[in-house]
């Protein structure tokens, strides 16, 4: 049997000013999208922006439910709004933020798998590949397309 090694890139830096500034601005929209999180249970406040291919940015926050798994994670709700209200607009960018009980997390937060699923069939639908930044307090990570954090998928981006 042979061996395979799947290798990605991921760019990684201690503050958001190495980031490009429409970037460092998608970041900070993604932070301030926690504050519209319902999560009476975790009390986890996730905030996802997305940017759209004519610039515009929509947000999502996680929304929790006593019958989980009914609530909703910010990544998915800021991609389907973003997609059923812009059909017709590619994204290009998704940032991701948290916070656990009112503080930023020091290190980045990444999305399920559910979520990573729907970004790679929001990047399939549009031909264009989705970058996702992944910010913290003390780093930020980010990868160039979501194949990179779902290998192995049926179409390769």
């Amino acid at each position: 049997m042979k061996r395979k090694t799947i290798t990605i890139d991921i760019y990684e830096s201690d503050t958001s000013e190495e980031l490009e500034k429409e970037d460092s601005t998608l970041l900070s929209h993604a932070l301030e999208a926690t504050s519209g999180a319902y999560t009476p249970y975790s009390h986890f406040q996730v905030g996802a922006a997305v940017r759209l291919s004519n610039g515009a940015i929509v947000t999502g926050s996680n929304q929790e439910n006593a019958a989980y798994p009914s609530g909703l994670c910010a990544e998915r709700t800021a991609l389907f709004y973003a997609q059923s209200q812009y059909p017709h607009l590619s994204i290009e960018a998704i940032a991701i933020a948290a916070k656990s009980n009112g503080e930023q997390t020091t290190e980045p937060v990444y999305p399920c798998g559910a979520c990573r699923q729907v970004m790679l069939e929001a990047q399939k639908r549009a031909a264009y590949p989705i970058r996702i930044i992944m910010g913290g307090a003390q780093k930020i990570q980010m990868v160039g397309c979501v194949g990179d954090l779902l290998p192995l998928t049926f179409e390769k981006f």
